[in-house]
């Protein structure tokens, strides 16, 4: 179902699937370079949906605003107006990729209770910087075993999260998991984190 949320500059427009039953609703915050149209996003999406995930896809950023990419505090602020713009009427978790991943966790560091779980795909975490330790909110951070420099600022950042978190390595997954099955292991470790926190 195709969605539009306001927030005072460009209107941002979403994807929203709600399966029958749904246990709660995953927020998609895509990174740099990416939008609600990533096959690897919606890929991981039907995957959260066949276990009764809810899932929204939408960007962050309009057409014209691609040099705010790490712009980690906008970020921030547009994902709050999301979340609060609506009435989801059920768990909310937030699955973060690259620079989103940071905007997810400093989302979480400002509206704990409603955000119920977060995971980081390939994600840089230490853009989040000072929010990391007011993330109490379990946190599951996957991560290609072969994107090293990533995999080191994870394990980084995990330390400094002042709540339950989790690094995940994928072996042998570079940093987009185009490796054959390393994106479906990256989906299922997040249906499972999901399920685990949002039910």
């Amino acid at each position: 179902m195709p969605v539009v949320f306001d927030v005072g500059a460009e209107p941002l427009h979403g994807d929203l699937t709600m399966p029958a039953g749904a246990i709660g609703v995953v927020i998609f915050v895509h990174g740099s370079g990416s939008s609600r149209h990533s096959p690897r996003n919606i890929a991981v999406a039907r995957t959260l949906q066949d276990y009764r995930l809810g899932t929204l896809l939408f960007d962050l950023l309009g057409e014209h605003e691609d040099d705010r990419r790490f712009d980690v505090d906008l970020l921030v602020c547009r994902l709050l107006r999301v979340l609060g713009g609506r009435d989801w009427g059920l768990p909310v978790g937030l699955f973060g990729a690259s620079t989103g991943a940071a905007a997810a966790l400093g989302v979480a560091a400002t509206w704990p209770e409603n955000v119920r779980a977060v995971v980081s795909r390939g994600g840089r975490p230490d853009l989040a910087g000072d929010y990391l330790p007011q993330v109490t909110t379990p946190t599951l951070l996957i991560v290609g075993g072969e994107d090293r420099q990533v995999l080191r600022l994870n394990e980084d950042a995990a330390k400094q999260l002042g709540g339950h978190a989790e690094v995940r390595v994928v072996p042998g997954a570079t940093h987009l998991f185009e490796e054959p099955g390393a994106l479906q292991a990256v989906a299922e470790l997040a249906a499972t984190w999901f399920t685990t926190h949002l039910s």
